[in-house]
């Protein structure tokens, strides 16, 4: 590796904790360490705190302080808006509809509800990865108790029609949840103007601490509860309150809100300015994802002939750090859930690579890649069997 030179290029895996938000949550870990639920002064610091929290990300959201509940993460908000919605809801109905390039941790909250004998619709998605929604209007039925799309994919960094989506929910009187996890901080959010019933969110995507996220529930929305054993979190969910971690997430996702737009906009030129430049270096190169409905820093690419894995260990050998659209260093040989949704074949899926851009990144970090990409992609090559039958075929057309 490439210890003179660190470029992070993977920003939607996790967010580096802005100083200031450790600088919010600090006091809280020593001097203020009382727990919420005790009566005495340090306690009711401790209480104070999580409802100034609560106020920031309800605000974020356009949602009231009592709609916003603390989890772990996105992962648990997920698992607890499904599981929740669909056993609170069970005698209306046994029928809920997600998409095919959901994060897993909702496609594997689904099929956990298929073995508790719910039925899963999972609706295809266009060469783009967008729902659409008259297919969505088309699969409800008067059993469908809940309809699950996320905000914008994890991967390819599309943006879904979520307000065109909850307001058929609304419509038809289906209860419409959306993970955000990838959104907040990067495009606006509003769950009175989208319809959402519910939404998740995790606080280290969007430059707070890992560990600590919410779920929004709209008031009125019957839940079951996913933890037991405890009063907190007006009896919704049990568990000492991880107050240095939802100071954090208030502190982060307030700070997200103020930077958005002009955060946006620097991301948005420098991605397209690593597109532009790569594309122009490099032949026989895919876009994956939405041209413009997509997330600001997101870049997803296939390079055919190649695969992702191996460029990914070289450029963590030159100094960057990215992600592969491939799940083969998860151990798992079958490309991204996500690229064959959108119809990629295996051998071109394997090929993929994601750049997503934060903070930190400059031009000189696009410059860096763009000196270091081309010449892997081209030594590479030369080792692809695959290459070669391709370069062999266009010499004898």
């Amino acid at each position: 590796m490439n210890r003179n030179r660190l470029v992070y290029l993977d920003h939607a895996a996790t967010t580096p904790t802005a100083p200031e938000v450790v600088e919010a949550m600090l006091p809280y870990y020593s001097e203020r360490f009382g727990n919420p639920s005790s009566i005495y002064g340090i306690a009711r610091d401790s209480r104070e705190a999580i409802d100034h929290a609560r106020d920031q990300v309800a605000r974020a959201i356009n949602a009231s302080p009592e709609e916003i509940f603390v989890t772990s993460g996105g992962t648990e908000a997920d698992n607890w808006a499904l599981k929740g919605v669909a056993f609170a809801d069970r005698k209306r109905g046994d029928h809920i509809i997600t998409s095919s390039i959901e994060h897993h941790a909702v496609l594997h909250t689904c099929q956990y509800l298929e073995k508790q004998g719910f039925r899963v619709i999972y609706l295809d998605v266009d060469e783009f990865g967008r729902v659409d929604p008259a297919a969505l209007e088309n699969t409800i039925t008067d059993q469908t108790v809940l309809v699950s799309i996320m905000a914008a994919n994890n991967e390819i960094g599309t943006i879904e029609p979520i307000a065109a989506c909850g307001a058929i929910c609304r419509d038809r009187g289906v209860r419409f949840h959306t993970d955000a996890v990838q959104a907040i901080g990067s495009i606006p959010i509003d769950v009175e103007a989208m319809n959402v019933d519910l939404l998740s969110l995790s606080a280290h995507k969007f430059y707070g601490p890992k560990g600590i996220g919410a779920l929004y529930i709209r008031k009125g929305v019957r839940i079951d509860n996913l933890l037991h054993g405890g009063a907190q979190e007006r009896r919704r969910r049990a568990g000492t309150e991880n107050v240095p971690g939802i100071v954090g997430m208030g502190a982060a996702i307030e700070r997200a809100s103020e930077r958005r737009e002009a955060y946006s906009r620097r991301l948005i030129a420098l991605r397209d300015r690593l597109y532009e430049g790569l594309t122009e270096r490099i032949e026989h190169v895919r876009l994956n994802g939405h041209p413009t409905e997509r997330l600001p820093g997101n870049l997803n690419l296939s390079i055919r002939f190649i695969e992702g894995e191996s460029i990914l260990l070289m450029l963590n050998h030159a100094g960057i750090c990215a992600s592969s659209g491939s799940a083969c260093t998860s151990g798992s040989l079958d490309p991204s859930h996500v690229l064959l949704a959108i119809g990629l074949p295996h051998e071109i899926a394997h090929g993929s690579l994601r750049f997503t851009l934060g903070e930190s990144n400059t031009d000189e970090d696009v410059d860096y890649v763009l000196a270091t990409l081309p010449p892997i992609v081209e030594r590479l090559r030369t080792m692809s069997p695959l290459y070669a039958e391709f370069r062999r075929s266009q010499d004898v057309q």
